[in-house]
């Protein structure tokens, strides 16, 4: 079951990056292969890749504030895909700007989401923390 998933979502990720490439959201970032004038942050990783991944995933912050407010508003359908509720359609903006940066690095998201679902369904009721 799980390496269905694993095999699927990766499959879904991939073409998710590609279509990101295609539309231009990756022309011109930090993903040159010339990188020398680029100065290494403390963790020796270069400042402007490390700059490019916060700004992306403050975009994915962006789509889930966006969720929010479809909900204050009482969670119409989207404007773009009516037969989904605007939750939904956000929901499905971020987990796709997750799985385009994950591509993009070569991170394991399919195997990380098997892994702590795994890892949480150990843990105890509402992981120790209070109501």
């Amino acid at each position: 079951m799980h390496d269905t998933f694993i095999n699927e979502f990766r499959n879904v990720q991939q073409a998710v990056h590609v279509n990101a490439i295609k539309k231009g959201f990756w022309d011109g970032k930090a993903d040159v292969e010339d990188m020398s004038h680029i100065h290494l942050g403390a963790k020796g990783e270069d400042t402007a890749r490390l700059h490019n991944n916060l700004a992306m995933i403050a975009l994915v912050i962006s789509e889930l504030s966006e969720a929010c407010e479809a909900l204050r508003h009482g969670n119409p359908p989207d404007n773009h895909i009516p037969e989904f509720s605007g939750a939904e359609a956000e929901f499905a903006d971020a987990i796709i700007r997750m799985m385009d940066l994950a591509d993009a690095r070569g991170w394991r998201l399919a195997q990380a989401i098997v892994a702590k679902h795994a890892y949480n369904t150990g843990r105890e009721h509402m992981h120790g923390k209070k109501a």
